[in-house]
């Protein structure tokens, strides 16, 4: 294997560790609005603003994961399939939460209810992917996935 296919496949574990640490991010970023206790038309402003890039991005990826990069997985390492099974349920359970998270901040609830979705999203969403990470980024090393970085891990 050359240097270059090397650094392509390797590529990959990179990739997932860098859209793991924009997503965490963009969580802070988003709980931080919602503690700042700013004037509550302009929180809410701010939190449609924010809670829509962020579940949108959140959603993104893991989209991007079920129908791109997972299959490739599975291909390539069929003995995965249950890891993939519950981290597709995981998937499940995130867009369920973030539904709610949406929900609260299209009827306006109150910071402390906001800030309660957002804690459940964030412990589901780190156990998440320290769990991804654990059982997939050795793989992701190996993976010869042609695909690009937006297509299999969302566009972020």
């Amino acid at each position: 294997m050359t240097e270059r296919e090397t650094s392509r496949l390797t590529a990959w574990s990179a990739e997932l560790r860098r859209v793991h640490a924009r997503l965490r991010e963009a969580l802070r970023v988003t709980r931080d609005a919602v503690a700042a206790g700013a004037p509550r038309v302009a929180a809410a402003r701010e939190l449609l603003l924010y809670c829509h890039g962020f579940c949108a991005a959140l959603d993104q990826h893991h989209r991007s994961e079920d129908h791109v990069l997972f299959p490739a997985i599975g291909a390539a390492h069929p003995e995965l399939a249950p890891v993939l099974r519950a981290l597709e349920q995981d998937h499940s359970m995130i867009a369920h939460l973030l539904g709610g998270l949406q929900a609260a901040v299209d009827s306006q609830a109150p910071p402390e209810e906001l800030d309660r979705h957002l804690e459940g999203i964030a412990a589901i969403m780190e156990s998440h992917f320290r769990y991804e990470e654990r059982q997939l980024l050795v793989v992701l090393e190996t993976l010869d996935l042609t695909a690009a970085a937006g297509e299999a891990l969302g566009d972020l």
